[in-house]
């Protein structure tokens, strides 16, 4: 052997009991050998591969068993890869080699390990929100918007320039297309709601756009943007629209507010002057009515009057014909009731004795007036006379 020394020992390669080593020093040796040849590179070379096919599947040891362990370990954890859930608020859509292969429902599913086939579940209720005109950016410090005068400045109907800020919700209702059909939802919505807003404001009014027309600005751009998306083949469905900020652009918008303040002064005093007229209109046309009816009663009145004064005098008329003196008497005595009936009247007597023809009796009734007349019992007045029985004093 080449590892056999010159002192003749029977050590092995190693330098056996009192042989020298590989590297000429003895096991008994104290110093130094006295040079033996290099160790054999081959040797050492062949030993290593022997080694390393006891390792290997197939050698004579348990180091192929242990890698076949390894093995089977990992092919087990690969195939366990494909185990995955689905929550009750998504949908799971399988890819085989990147293609749409089948969708799942909510619970334990399985499908075949990475590369074969993937998995993503979309959450299909939760409700997105899309802004657009302005862009929300969350930072340690809170919540800060920003306006994008490129999206929120519009061009009216009437060829004025609103600023919108508005807001889309919208959900997924088909999970395949919405991961196959579109490369970027988001973006998709909000490029797509900018436009359909844009084209509902073009034939709106400013007017309209500011006060009463916003809702119907607000369901015509979620009609106009659902069409949209449908010819997408987007999976997408939107749920509302909201306006969040619609105002005139920031240069004008105290003019704008002074004109508005304007309108509405206008809007007042038409108001109040319709409510006048309300009110006097009725009162005016009631008052007419009143004295059309009282003439009219007048009138009615006047020719029944007329005509009952007519039939009267042709009745009379009738009766003197007939009967003259009877007539003629009748209408004496009435024309002296008519004349005496207010007068104050002294009725005598012919019979009577003892009356002055010309005492005047009427004056015998009208009494002095009782202020004028002293009191009784007053000095230098005599008392009135006391009458005795029979009247006479």
């Amino acid at each position: 052997m080449p590892w056999n020394g010159q002192g003749g020992g029977s050590g092995g390669p190693w330098g056996g009991n009192g042989g020298p080593g590989p590297w000429g020093r003895g096991s008994s040796g104290g110093g130094k050998g006295n040079g033996g040849p290099p160790p054999n590179l081959e040797e050492l070379l062949r030993r290593g591969q022997d080694r390393l096919r006891g390792l290997l599947p197939g050698g004579d040891n348990s180091g192929g068993r242990l890698v076949a362990l390894g093995v089977l370990v990992v092919l087990v954890l690969w195939l366990a890869t494909g185990i995955y859930r689905v929550n009750p608020d998504e949908e799971g859509v399988i890819r085989r080699f990147g293609a749409y292969s089948q969708t799942t429902t909510s619970g334990l599913h399985y499908h075949l390990p990475a590369p074969i086939e993937s998995v993503e579940t979309p959450k299909v209720t939760r409700i997105n929100r899309t802004e657009v005109g302005v862009s929300t950016d969350i930072t340690g410090r809170g919540i800060g918007r920003q306006a994008l005068p490129e999206e929120s400045l519009m061009l009216t109907g009437d060829e004025n320039i609103v600023d919108i800020n508005f807001s889309v919700f919208w959900v997924i209702k088909d999970a395949q297309a919405y991961l196959f059909n579109v490369r970027s939802p988001e973006a998709t919505v909000k490029s797509a709601a900018e436009a359909a807003i844009r084209e509902v404001v073009g034939h709106t009014p400013i007017a309209s756009v500011l006060a009463e027309g916003r809702r119907k600005v607000e369901t015509d751009t979620e009609t106009l943007l659902q069409s949209i998306l449908d010819g997408y083949a987007a999976g997408l469905q939107i749920t509302q629209v909201q306006l969040q900020k619609v105002d005139p652009p920031q240069p004008v918008i105290e003019a704008y507010r002074d004109v508005q303040k304007a309108r509405a002064d206008q809007e007042r005093l038409k108001n109040e002057a319709e409510a006048y007229q309300n009110n006097i209109v009725p009162l005016a046309r009631g008052d007419a009515e009143q004295k059309i009816q009282n003439a009219e009663a007048y009138r009615q009145e006047i020719i029944a009057r007329s005509q009952g004064d007519a039939q009267r005098f042709l009745s009379v008329l009738t009766a003197y014909q007939a009967n003259k003196d009877v007539t003629a008497e009748r209408l004496y005595l009435e024309t002296m009731e008519d004349v005496l009936k207010n007068a104050n009247k002294v009725l005598i007597d012919k019979s009577a004795e003892g009356v002055v023809p010309y005492l005047p009796l009427p004056g015998l009734t009208a009494k002095p007036p009782s202020s004028l007349l002293p009191p009784p019992g007053t000095p230098g007045v005599p008392s009135p006379p006391q009458l005795k029985a029979g009247g006479k004093p």
